[in-house]
């Protein structure tokens, strides 16, 4: 039998677990300002992770438009900031 790391056994297990989205929401929380910007972070009401959908909640117009306009960009980035291809699609409420 092989023997893991701590770190692997919980990769393993988040793979596998309805977990994993919670956790990587929380990765991205913690790390959104780095990713998005302090005005950005500041105004961002809430993140979601949904099977492969960034939930992004503002109360603010303006920035629900710029967005929008940069939904590409996000991806790339919290894709990056992952280190996996798992967002596919943002949604800006």
């Amino acid at each position: 039998m092989s023997e893991l790391s701590m770190g692997d056994a919980l990769k393993l297990f988040l793979q596998s677990s309805r977990l994993k989205g919670n956790v990587q929401a929380l990765q991205i929380t913690d790390i959104w300002e780095q990713i998005m910007g302090k005005t950005i972070a500041k105004y961002t009401d809430k993140i979601q992770i949904i099977s492969n959908t960034l939930f992004i909640t503002t109360s603010v117009a303006p920035l629900k438009n710029e967005l929008l306009f940069q939904k590409e960009k996000i991806i790339q980035r919290v894709n990056e900031a992952l280190g996996e291809r798992l967002i596919k699609e943002i949604v800006i409420r």
